[in-house]
């Protein structure tokens, strides 16, 4: 399961890589199977300095027949960094273009390997750490006794170990220099979150394509 990366668009930043996992957790996890693949949609905690290339951490609902297959083959989590609309009127010659879309992706392929129940416990305090501690008012995991292994016990803790990951940045590196600084202020005063985040890294990652 390889992307179709065109030169001009292959991610060699491996900061940018890692931008994309940390900044945009909600992966699509798939796991291919017998009759047909697998996948989940579920956040994804990355460990860099865990194991060669680092590890993905999460958890889904033991109901979901899905992990039942981890760690049979490979598995490989899809991260979608920003992305965004390119209308042609935003180049120099908008007859010779066509429409199109700006992205970041990310494939991490790996094994996966189930976690024990205190390996679990310990994500799920790391999660909440991390989504909950800019609130008023956190909400804790402070169970014990039945409740927590209630909770436990409904859903599985697995890690991926990561082998290879394949990345793509499609940021108008394709187009001229004054075509790309066409498309960052249009996106800017198109102004949605997107595309706002989309000539954030169009800025960053592409002016030197």
């Amino acid at each position: 399961m390889s992307i179709y990366t065109p030169r001009a668009f292959a991610a060699q930043d491996t900061a940018a890589i890692a931008r994309i996992i940390r900044e945009h957790p909600f992966a699509t996890l798939v796991t291919p199977g017998d009759a047909e693949p697998s996948v989940s949609h579920l956040p994804l905690q990355y460990h860099a300095d865990d194991g060669e290339h680092g590890v993905l951490l999460g958890h889904m609902a033991r109901a979901n027949p899905h992990w039942r297959a981890l760690g049979r083959v490979g598995s490989v989590a899809i991260f979608h960094g920003p992305h965004a609309y390119v209308s042609p009127s935003s180049y120099t010659d908008p007859a010779a273009a066509v429409p199109t879309w700006n992205y970041a992706v990310a494939h991490v392929h790996g094994r996966v390997e189930l976690m024990t129940a205190d390996e679990t416990r310990g994500l799920l305090d790391e999660m909440i750490e991390r989504y909950e501690s800019n609130r008023a008012v956190p909400w804790r995991l402070q169970l014990e006794g039945p409740p927590l292994t209630a909770m436990l016990g409904a859903i599985v803790g697995f890690r991926v170990v990561i082998e290879r990951v394949e990345a793509k940045l499609k940021l108008s590196q394709n187009r001229s220099a004054e075509d790309r600084e066409r498309v960052i202020a249009t996106l800017r005063a198109d102004g949605y979150s997107a595309a706002l985040e989309s000539a954030e890294w169009m800025e960053r990652y592409a002016r030197e394509g």
